[in-house]
């Protein structure tokens, strides 16, 4: 079944500072969106107040996903209807090992609803193919299983920070992806296995909204359509030909078009 994550007229406020002014923007399953802009376009605003971050205030408009306006719901309630945000800047989190954190979030996300005494051989049987999972999805990211042992993030590399958001994304399985500037501080290796990664789950029942200054790793994740964000607001929609344009234009064009209008 089609999902939608529909943005309608978002307005979202900073310490009091306005910064989306308006914003609409539908991405279904089954289709990637990528959004570019230059700095200070509120790309990773939208992303953070997408995901509930509290210090993203909604002022008006909405957001609904599955029938639900998701404005009012925790992060944690957002994540379980199957959105995920892959961070610019993934926080390290000392004294819980990536694969613990990630058979948390993947048991909060699943588990049923409580009916009686917990299951000991379904949850041992479970926590099996969780780890097989795990290695894949490693494995599948070039990272050594080492890192399951190791504290969330702490001590990664960028790149393996990055490499990490992945991982957990296949584990969770998101109907909505919302990849904020996962390319920033990679080299093109790892943009490459990134990139693969993100297209192994492309699908009917998939969909990403993928946030970027940059052409790269749109050579790789080719994107069904292309929003420019200029001061809070989509100002060009396009197909991947507009991402050709802006990197062969750059973005200076289009803020003089959105300042004309505005004016």
């Amino acid at each position: 079944m089609t999902q939608a994550l529909e943005i309608k007229d978002l307005h979202v406020s900073v310490e009091g500072k306005e910064i989306l002014k308006g914003l609409t923007l539908t991405v279904r399953t089954g289709e990637i969106h990528s959004i570019m802009g230059p700095n200070g376009s509120g790309k990773s605003t939208l992303a953070l107040a997408l995901m509930g971050h509290p210090k993203y205030e909604v002022t008006s408009g909405e957001v609904l996903f599955k029938g639900k306006n998701i404005v009012e719901l925790e992060p944690d309630e957002r994540a379980r209807l199957g959105l995920f945000l892959a961070f610019q800047y993934p926080l390290e989190i000392q004294g819980v090992p990536l694969g613990r954190f990630l058979w948390a979030v993947k048991k909060a996300r699943f588990a049923p609803a409580p009916n009686g005494q917990p299951d000991k051989k379904a949850d041992a049987k479970a926590l099996s193919q969780f780890r097989k999972d795990l290695q894949e999805k490693m494995k599948l990211l070039k990272m050594d299983e080492s890192f399951a042992q190791r504290y969330l993030n702490v001590g990664f590399s960028g790149g393996e920070k990055k490499r990490a958001e992945i991982v957990q994304m296949h584990i969770l399985k998101p109907e909505i992806a919302i990849l904020d500037e996962t390319d920033s501080g990679l080299d093109i290796d790892s943009v490459k296995i990134v990139a693969e990664a993100v297209n192994q789950l492309r699908g009917p029942d998939f969909g990403a909204l993928v946030i970027t200054h940059y052409q790269r790793i749109l050579n790789f994740i080719k994107p069904d359509f292309v929003h420019v964000m200029i001061d809070g607001r989509v100002v060009r929609s396009g197909d991947e030909s507009l991402v050709h344009e802006l990197e062969a234009k750059g973005y200076d064009w289009l803020v003089n078009d959105a300042k004309a209008e505005v004016s």
